[in-house]
């Protein structure tokens, strides 16, 4: 039985004056992820995916470094295309991302579908299944897009009522039984 992790980012350093893709994980994110690393639920590991986003590839790095492995790089990973809008504060974006989830065929304000978004990330997603791993898969991507591949694989209709309560969750997934886990953290906060 092969298992795949499918792992949000931790925490990161807001800077709204990088793009978003380009933001790092914070002292926090850093220790929560080197604390997952470590732990025996992903001793199993033996390839490691990431989105191209820097926080994606730097939590991979974190987890790929405490196995002995290195860590390949998706394209079809990364999180919901948002450049329309760019940074936007806490309060907006949640609301954004409400209505993102709520209206997954349309556009919000100019941002990808969710439709798409859930698309593309279940190809990459069924891509790295069907590659040769010997041992677990870990893929290291993003909340957004976790979410959708998630109620794609649970058979549930596209909701945010599905999403992880807070960055740094992962939920698994059994290549042999096809059953989901729900999220859980990946270390205490």
């Amino acid at each position: 039985m092969t298992t795949i992790f499918f792992i949000t980012h931790p925490e990161v350093v807001v800077d709204p004056g990088r793009p978003v893709p380009l933001w790092h994980l914070s002292a926090k994110g850093i220790e929560r992820m080197r604390v997952f690393a470590a732990s025996g639920e992903v001793r199993n590991v033996r390839a490691v995916w990431a989105s191209e986003e820097t926080k994606a590839i730097e939590a991979a790095g974190i987890l790929a470094g405490a196995r002995g492995i290195g860590v390949a790089v998706h394209p079809g990973l990364h999180e919901n295309d948002r450049r329309a809008t760019g940074f936007l504060p806490p309060a907006e974006f949640e609301r954004l991302a409400d209505e993102f989830f709520a209206k997954p065929e349309e556009s919000v304000r100019g941002w990808e579908r969710a439709v798409d978004a859930q698309k593309r990330v279940r190809t990459a997603f069924e891509a790295i299944a069907g590659s040769d791993a010997a041992g677990d898969v870990a893929i290291v991507a993003h909340g957004g897009v976790g979410t959708l591949l998630w109620c794609h694989l649970a058979n549930r209709p596209i909701g945010r009522e599905h999403d992880q309560p807070f960055q740094g969750h992962y939920w698994s997934y059994s290549t042999d039984t096809r059953a989901v886990s729900g999220w859980r953290p990946i270390a205490a906060r």
